[in-house]
């Protein structure tokens, strides 16, 4: 704990929300939806389409796990 009483994390945190709310005001939502596209246009460019399809299904089995998982112990 630093002298403040504040982690270098809480404060690296806390600034990291200041400085996208003040990002948000000054460029609007759009901003972030648009770095949001170019970076997936670029992954998409780099690792291809398979790459969203395999992320996809894994995304679909650990979900199926979970539930899965949930319902025997809910047994």
């Amino acid at each position: 704990m630093a002298k403040g009483g504040m982690s270098v994390k809480d404060a690296g945190k806390r600034g990291g929300e200041r400085g996208g709310q003040t990002t948000k005001a000054r460029y609007g939502s759009e901003f972030y939806r648009e770095i949001g596209r170019r970076g997936g246009e670029t992954v998409r460019e780099i690792r291809g389409r398979e790459f969203y399809e395999d992320i996809g299904r894994k995304g679909g089995r650990k979900v199926r796990e979970l539930i899965n998982a949930a319902k025997k112990s809910a047994e």
